[in-house]
């Protein structure tokens, strides 16, 4: 991989439409050299958002009452909400850089932030004629505990990942996660009880810690300051 130090900006809970316009607005002053190539953490209350080639039937039920919203990123449909790390990023490539060599950059990256954390992980390449394979998954268990969808304009990519810590999984089984209706997503707290380090555990740990130490582990792997 590149050296490719980023800038970091960093919230809480935003709501996604929102977030959707002020990304919008990093990614024109990343397209006019205005502002460093950016990896934006933050959070989102819950929301189901579509990818563009999602089909109809993929969609949850609308009495479950979480908002589906439309966006023009890669992928499929997905899920956010608490306890769920969001990482939009606003970096521009290199001449010889499509958005495909970014993605897996993106996945080596966030498997080496898990592999701090103690959760072992890795990417898969996707066989002829399946659906895409995007994201990461747990070494031990097989399941998907991170999801990217990304795009790319005029040079410079927006969207990024979302990494479950450990919030509600529920949601995920209301619709088709990724187009793949088999597909077992998981989070770190589902995956490891003795935890995030050798002196924490999920269940004695303040939620707002465990998510402190993950974006210090992800923002650290992003060369993010």
């Amino acid at each position: 991989m590149r050296r490719r130090p980023l800038f970091l900006v960093q919230d809480d809970l935003v709501d996604y439409e929102k977030a959707m316009e002020r990304m919008t607005d990093l990614v024109g002053q990343r397209q006019r050299d205005e502002r460093p190539d950016t990896l934006w953490l933050l959070s989102h209350p819950q929301v189901y958002t579509v990818g563009r080639r999602t089909p109809e039937q993929h969609l949850p039920d609308p009495a479950h009452g979480i908002p589906v919203v439309s966006t023009g990123r890669g992928g499929q449909l997905t899920y956010h909400g608490p306890g769920q790390l969001v990482g939009y990023l606003i970096v521009k490539l290199g001449e010889d850089e499509r958005i495909v060599d970014y993605v897996r950059e993106v996945e080596l990256r966030l498997i080496g932030a898990l592999g701090a954390l103690g959760v072992p992980a890795e990417r898969r390449d996707t066989p002829p004629g399946s659906e895409l394979l995007t994201g990461v998954w747990t070494v031990g268990t097989g399941r998907k505990i991170v999801s990217i969808g990304m795009r790319q304009s005029r040079g410079v990519t927006s969207h990024g990942f979302a990494l479950n810590v450990d919030g509600d999984l529920t949601p995920w089984n209301w619709a088709v996660a990724c187009g793949m209706p088999d597909v077992d997503m998981t989070s770190m707290g589902r995956e490891i009880s003795v935890s995030v380090t050798t002196d924490m555990t999920f269940t004695e740990t303040p939620a707002a810690t465990v998510m402190d130490r993950v974006r210090a582990a992800v923002a650290e792997a992003f060369e993010a300051s």
